[in-house]
């Protein structure tokens, strides 16, 4: 079966969080009808899975995925989905189901939600982690990406035959996934924009501010290098 949109939600250790999670799905399906949910399990060591597959309906699909990071498992997410949009979220649903509407009123290959710029806002960010992501940001903008002041936000729609071709093409599996997500859909000529949404801080978020955005920088380091050897244009 074919769905008009898949929510695809990327999972470690999310057990505790997989009522706030299922209820924004509902929330979707109460709107939309017929909406495929693709929850894929990073490698949870806490039951996450097990909850899943006891829970899940004839809209879902569970994936069982080794742990590997966010951007390794929305590769396998993106794999698993039906639907003719695929609309990557959070667990947590830092930007509200009550938002979607915005981002699927569209009209693009790829749709970001972003967090800066007017009629955006922010609620409950720690002062110390966002001057982390605005500094890794413009890390992003000065070595890679030019021109999106937000490329993190964790809520990212494409159409299912970009999405499939672009995350094919990915090498990222932790959280930087994002940049290089944007860097090879304009590098093909893909159609983006951005939406500015209300984006509310989880204190449970699994980004550890330090730790991952080394990680990131990292990963922003080895993106710049293989675009600069020509790699993504092979792809």
């Amino acid at each position: 079966m074919a769905y008009p949109l898949s929510v695809v939600l990327p999972l470690y250790n999310e057990a505790r969080r997989l009522a706030g999670a299922r209820a924004g799905v509902t929330w979707l399906r109460a709107r939309y009808g017929a909406v495929e949910a693709v929850w894929v399990d990073d490698g949870s060591t806490d039951g996450t899975l097990a909850a899943l597959r006891a829970a899940a309906g004839p809209d879902d699909v569970v994936v069982a995925a080794p742990h590997r990071g966010k951007g390794g498992a929305l590769r396998a997410g993106v794999a698993a989905a039906r639907g003719e949009r695929l609309l990557l979220t959070d667990v947590d649903w830092s930007v509200a189901p009550q938002s979607i509407p915005e981002v699927l009123a569209v009209d693009a290959d790829i749709v970001i939600a972003t967090r800066e710029g007017p009629d955006a806002r922010r609620v409950g960010e720690p002062l110390v982690r966002h001057w982390i992501g605005r500094g890794f940001n413009g890390a992003v903008q000065a070595l890679v990406l030019a021109g999106h002041e937000d490329t993190q936000c964790g809520c990212k729609l494409l159409r299912a035959d970009v999405a499939k071709g672009l995350f094919a093409a990915l090498t990222i599996d932790g959280f930087a996934y994002d940049v290089e997500l944007l860097y090879v859909a304009h590098l093909r000529g893909h159609r983006v924009r951005e939406v500015p949404v209300v984006w509310r801080y989880e204190p449970d978020s699994r980004v550890r501010p330090v730790r991952d955005a080394v990680a990131m920088a990292r990963d922003v380091w080895r993106i710049r290098r293989t675009a600069r050897a020509g790699r993504y244009r092979d792809a």
